[in-house]
């Protein structure tokens, strides 16, 4: 039970991270000025570098159970 917990988990936050990213992307592409859309970027990366972590911790998290 406890893999099947600490994998729902992870990704539970691995789909919250890609609707974050979803969604600053929808305001980086409305966004109306260059610092809004810097800001957008910046935050995208920052975000897609956690999903990323979070992949990297799918089989550790299957490996520790």
């Amino acid at each position: 039970m406890g893999r099947r917990l600490a994998m729902s988990t992870t990704q539970f936050l691995i789909r919250g991270s890609e609707k974050v990213i979803s969604h600053y992307q929808f305001l980086l592409d409305t966004a109306k000025s260059d610092q809004e859309r810097e800001k957008f970027a910046r935050r995208i990366d920052e975000e897609k570098r956690n999903l990323e972590r979070l992949y990297a911790d799918l089989p550790r998290v299957a490996q520790a159970a």
